[in-house]
């Protein structure tokens, strides 16, 4: 590089021998231009190269040009900076050449963190996207292994930063191990949440898009986001919801979404006057529901006389349907619920409704 720039500025100090005394100065400028150029001309050939190489390249060709194209232009500045900085260090007594080639050093390990982050990102998305027609992977397992991945990096570059700042490693790794108590005692409610989130990625009750409540706390809704300390659902009145991971190890939570039919159980009550056809009744709603599209015959059904009301005879309607969407499953109900209405009246019986009766004694009067 030194010979490169001698070549260059030669011609212009012999011409002007007065500035022989800035030669560091249009060095490091010469070096800057140099910098400018070769940055300008990557970005100008990475943009007319990229789209045939993705029409070409794999998948994750397309992943690694994505993740390496803003570190490789960083890289360019990084080198042509750190080079004048160096050059400036020889010429002038202020500034530390050592200081200019750990910098270098830092921004170095820096950018080689970052680009690791940049991948692991791209790899966690292409991966839930699903690849060549593929399915996607789980994104709450895709997540969990990318935030592990992404401490596990940051963690190794700040161990490599402290060791290349001279700070003894193992003396960090002694200080762990005996103020880790200390510090368990400490972050106790986030070291459970932690091991909490950890858990639900392992055992996975529930995953992000689920629809889960528990039975033992007022936690109903959609999962937004599962994080190491906080899981964030999104009520049904579209309020966010923040609950502590370490929660989930102490309530039962349940997951409708991972239900596999939906249950029709209602109560039919017909009026007593309607005693004589209550069994034509009960065979008709069954024929009707053995016959009904939308109600799964392979689970259980039931169609039975069930009760004795105080002003109706009931009967029990116990069926699944096929469908387990919300909105769906209503109006498969409403459909069976009109069928069973006509049903009823078709055999000239009656819905029952509350009724009382009044038995008046004779008048002993008037019967004398």
């Amino acid at each position: 590089m030194t010979d490169v720039l001698s070549w260059v500025l030669n011609p212009l100090l012999n011409a002007i021998p007065a500035l022989t005394q800035y030669q560091w100065l249009l060095q490091g400028a010469v070096i800057l231009l140099m910098t400018l150029i070769v940055s300008l001309v990557s970005n100008t050939l990475l943009n007319r190269l990229i789209p045939f190489i993705n029409n070409l390249s794999s998948v994750w060709n397309q992943v690694f040009i994505d993740t390496v194209r803003a570190p490789l232009s960083l890289l360019v500045w990084l080198v042509g900076i750190t080079l004048s900085l160096d050059i400036a260090a020889r010429a002038l007594d202020e500034i530390d050449l050592v200081m200019t080639q750990s910098l270098r050093s830092l921004a170095y390990i820096l950018l080689a963190a970052w680009t690791l982050i940049r991948l692991i990102k791209r790899v966690e998305q292409r991966l839930v996207d699903g690849v060549s027609g593929r399915p996607g992977v789980d994104r709450t397992t895709a997540d969990a292994v990318a935030k592990l991945l992404r401490l596990t990096v940051l963690l190794f570059a700040g161990l490599v930063l402290l060791q290349h700042l001279g700070v003894s490693i193992s003396g960090i790794l002694a200080f762990g191990g005996v103020g880790g108590l200390a510090v368990g005692f400490a972050a106790k409610d986030l070291l459970a949440n932690f091991f909490g989130g950890l858990m639900i990625y392992m055992d996975r009750p529930f995953k992000v898009g689920d629809w889960i409540r528990s039975p033992d706390k007022e936690i109903e809704g959609t999962v937004e986001e599962i994080g190491w300390r906080l899981t964030r659902i999104r009520t049904f009145d579209k309020r966010p919801l923040y609950v502590p991971n370490s929660t989930f190890a102490s309530i039962a939570v349940e997951n409708p979404s991972r239900m596999t039919n939906r249950r029709i159980y209602e109560t039919v009550g017909v009026r007593y006057d309607d005693v004589a056809v209550v069994e034509q009744i009960v065979a008709d709603i069954k024929a009707m529901l053995q016959s009904h599209n939308d109600i799964d015959q392979t689970q259980t059904l039931i169609v039975n006389l069930n009760h004795f009301g105080a002003s109706s005879i009931d009967i029990m309607v116990y069926t699944f349907t096929k469908t387990v969407n919300w909105v769906e499953f209503h109006s498969v109900k409403q459909d069976v619920l009109v069928k069973i209405i006509n049903l009823v009246e078709a055999r000239g019986a009656e819905i029952a409704f509350p009724t009382s009766t009044i038995h008046i004694a004779p008048n002993e009067a008037t019967s004398n």
